[in-house]
């Protein structure tokens, strides 16, 4: 199959190891070398944004790790075991370009969702993106108040 995109992307993951990481549905990126304060999930050409939010996040001292999520199909098939380890237990930021759809599922009570809610829209996607709130700073807007959320519940439980 082949898999292509209107717009131009940087690619992210090297092949050296040679393990086909798509046929797991999902998958670690970028993962902080001291823990996660917050976990970004994105899918598709949304990745590259994803990690520029993470480089955004890691000037102001937040751990971002980066899962790209190819097939939530796939995914959901995988074992309790390897889809706790790809999401983590931080805050989750659901990152897509298309419809909200099954997101919830993913992101759970401290998640936050951040793309098109509806389906239809037509431009180039720099446009799109831009309107509909999909940038990096906008990612690390959310994945802040996820954090700051999830730190304000765990001081009065």
């Amino acid at each position: 199959m082949l898999c292509l995109s209107r717009q131009a992307l940087p690619s992210f993951r090297e092949a050296a190891d040679n393990v086909n990481r798509v046929a797991y549905g999902a998958y670690v990126v970028m993962e902080p070398d001291d823990g996660r304060d917050v976990t970004l999930i994105a899918t598709g050409s949304e990745v590259s944004i994803a990690l520029e939010a993470a480089e955004l996040l890691t000037a102001d001292n937040i751990r971002a790790a980066v899962v790209s999520a190819p097939c939530f199909d796939l995914f959901r098939n995988q074992s309790k075991e390897y889809r706790a380890e790809v999401l983590g237990t931080a805050p989750r930021i659901g990152v897509e370009a298309a419809v909200e759809g099954d997101w919830a599922r993913w992101l759970g009570d401290t998640g936050q969702f951040v793309g098109m809610t509806g389906f239809g829209a037509s431009a180039p996607a720099e446009t799109l993106y831009r309107e509909f709130g999909i940038t990096a700073a906008a990612i690390a807007a959310a994945a802040e108040r996820c954090i700051a959320r999830a730190r304000m519940t765990a001081t009065y439980s």
